[in-house]
């Protein structure tokens, strides 16, 4: 069968045919699993290979790369000409030391953070190791809560909680009006105009000042305690925790992952990103590893959103990476992209070690897509790979390093991790003890302390199973969120983050994500995101001149997702899995709100408590034009 041809065998898959090619070379550790079973019905996993040496502290690995190979690109983000402004590694250790002279000149200390507030950028990249090589925390914001938000709760909150002594805009235009209604008591640094707040400095002025003793001598009291960052979590459930990243944890992580994937020691790494640094996956999973493995970091200023994502597209036209490393609603955007250019295609996957997402599952469609598309651009498949952890595990936990051939698969436990397995609510739940899980929450004993359990374990939430029970080394697979599953009314639970990936990938692209409902009711049903040029589309003619009103009640859209429903339910019948019926929702999830975070993930228990309303029409008698019913 041809790379492009359709499997026509009644009851394969879309990806049924893909598994006749081989994987493109990758050198991952063969999987290895100690199994201890417990009376109470707990498992216990260790990975028997010892955790090897890790450095001290971030910066070990940008001083030693910019002595061995002082002019490799570290860094590099677009000027304001449109061509890449790069940072060797030699630059960008003196750049660091200046930040961290005029951190200590100006009374900067470990008892108050030093804030960021906007995307990623070369300054926030050194301003940030400046800070944590003296000893200073950094906490990066996300710039949300001061751009998108319109009651500016939570950055007050960020301010009164964390206290920061410094915070740095690259705009501070930009965050002025958040800033004056805050009103924080932080010396106010920025790139661009400056001269919008009285009393701010000009970032220049750091990377002027002349390092001397101080820097070192702060710098050699740095230990594996030290805190580096600390990291907020999205605030699902009220005003965001501040997870504390000690340099262990970071530096342990990556150490970890080398004994596992051990390719990524084979030549240095190169990646063209966009994941926000105030996020784990951005922060500790993509920046650290670059830095660990001497690589080069292109900053994309891209987004998968409208208006943003033509500069991803033109970004990675320009640059030859090793690694895509994504979420999955970002690969719903690339995919069309490659599918309809294949030279484009073909630059991008043509180097690539692997194929990486995380945070949400990627629904199978997406991954039967990924593998068709690298067979057809160079003959073999990439592998596509994920983990399993949060911002409080480091983040990898679990990581698969095996060439899996279907989506959720997570793997197993890292080298110098335990895992435990505890049965929870119909499912069992994964917690992890080790080097890379953090210590707590940042001024937060309380929920410091509900977060562990009696045995230390960090209690993540996440809901794993045995891809083979009787093949441990095959590793687990996501199986939801613990927290977010819920019963019918029959008594019978609802698996909602599988059955949110399964049904996804029949509705993509009408429908952009979804809450699933039912709690309490008889059948399961969606509050579904309409994703409406795609549903406008469908409809034809003069679709593009209909209201989002208009569209979502549309004959041709609502025949199109019933089809869609009717192949899901065909191949999910059980009353836990089959989508009754589906309300069609064309307001975005708020990040006020709480309903989604800056880089997609959606929060379910948000949305249904924020509309309720909703929830309610869906299962009523007369539910409405916007509802689909299967």
């Amino acid at each position: 069968m041809s790379a492009t041809a359709q499997p026509t065998s009644e009851g394969q898959s879309p990806g049924d045919w893909t598994k006749d090619y081989p994987f493109t070379d990758l050198t991952l550790a063969p999987p290895r699993v100690e199994v201890e079973r417990r009376d109470n019905g707990e498992v216990v996993l260790t990975n028997p290979v010892p955790l090897g040496d890790y450095p001290v502290q971030l910066s070990d690995d940008l001083r030693r790369h910019a002595d061995t190979h002082p002019d490799r690109i570290f860094l590099a983000e677009r000027g304001a000409d449109g061509d890449w402004v790069p940072v060797s590694y030699a630059e960008a250790r003196r750049r660091v030391d200046s930040i961290s002279q005029w951190l200590l000149d100006n009374g900067h200390g470990p008892d108050n953070p030093i804030a960021c507030l906007s995307d990623n950028s070369m300054r926030f990249a050194l301003l940030q190791l400046g800070a944590m090589q003296v000893g200073i925390p950094f906490l990066p914001v996300s710039p949300a809560y001061s751009l998108m938000s319109k009651d500016f709760a939570r950055i007050r909150y960020v301010c009164e909680q964390f206290t920061p002594s410094l915070i740095y805009a690259e705009n501070l235009a930009l965050f002025k009006p958040a800033l004056d209604a805050v009103k924080p008591r932080a010396q106010l640094v920025a790139a661009r105009s400056v001269d919008a707040m009285p009393g701010a400095v000009p970032f220049d002025d750091l990377v002027g000042a002349t390092p001397g003793p101080a820097v070192e001598q702060a710098y050699a009291r740095v230990g594996p305690d030290t805190i580096g960052k600390i990291l907020l979590t999205s605030g699902s459930t009220g005003f965001p925790k501040g997870v504390i990243n000690t340099q262990r944890n970071m530096c342990a992580s990556h150490t970890q992952m080398t004994h596992v994937w051990p390719f990524l020691t084979e030549r240095p790494p190169v990646i063209c990103d966009w994941l926000p640094w105030n996020h784990t996956f951005g922060a500790n999973w993509c920046f650290n590893m670059i830095l660990r493995h001497g690589g080069t970091f292109y900053i994309d200023e891209g987004k998968p959103v409208p208006g943003k994502f033509e500069a991803t597209l033109r970004n990675l036209r320009d640059v030859k990476i090793t690694m895509l490393l994504n979420v999955a609603r970002a690969y719903d955007a690339l995919i069309p992209e490659f599918e309809k250019d294949d030279a484009f295609a073909r630059h991008v996957f043509s180097d690539l070690d692997y194929i990486f997402y995380a945070g949400a599952g990627l629904p199978q469609g997406l991954w039967d897509r990924l593998e068709a598309l690298s067979i057809k651009v160079r003959g073999k498949r990439t592998p596509i790979l994920t983990s399993l952890g949060s911002t409080e595990t480091g983040p990898p936990a679990l990581v698969c390093h095996m060439s899996a051939d279907v989506t959720g698969s997570v793997g197993l436990p890292l080298p110098g991790l335990v895992a435990k397995l505890a049965p929870a609510g119909g499912k069992t739940e994964v917690r992890f003890k080790g080097a890379n899980i953090c210590p707590g929450y940042y001024r937060d004993d309380k929920r410091t302390a509900e977060a562990f359990d009696e045995e230390g374990f960090y209690k993540i939430g996440d809901a794993v199973r045995w891809a083979d029970p009787d093949v441990p080394e095959k590793g687990l697979m996501f199986d939801g969120r613990v927290a977010e599953n819920f019963k019918l009314l029959t008594g019978t639970w609802v698996a909602v983050g599988v059955l949110r990936l399964d049904v996804l990938t029949h509705l993509t692209p009408l429908v952009s994500d979804a809450a699933v409902t039912g709690e309490n009711q008889e059948q399961v049903g969606l509050l579904a995101f309409a994703n409406i040029p795609a549903c406008q589309a469908v409809i034809g003619e003069g679709g593009d001149a209909l209201s989002p009103q208009e569209v979502v009640a549309h004959p041709a859209v609502h025949a199109a997702l019933r089809e869609r429903l009717a192949a899901y339910n065909k191949a999910h019948p059980g009353s836990s899995q089959r989508v009754a019926r589906m309300l069609l929702m064309t307001e975005p999830p708020g990040i006020d709100a709480g309903e989604i975070t800056d880089k997609g993930y959606l929060n379910q228990r948000a949305i249904l408590d924020n509309r309720s309303d909703l929830a309610e029409r869906l299962y009523g008698a007369e539910p409405g034009a916007d509802v689909v019913i299967a």
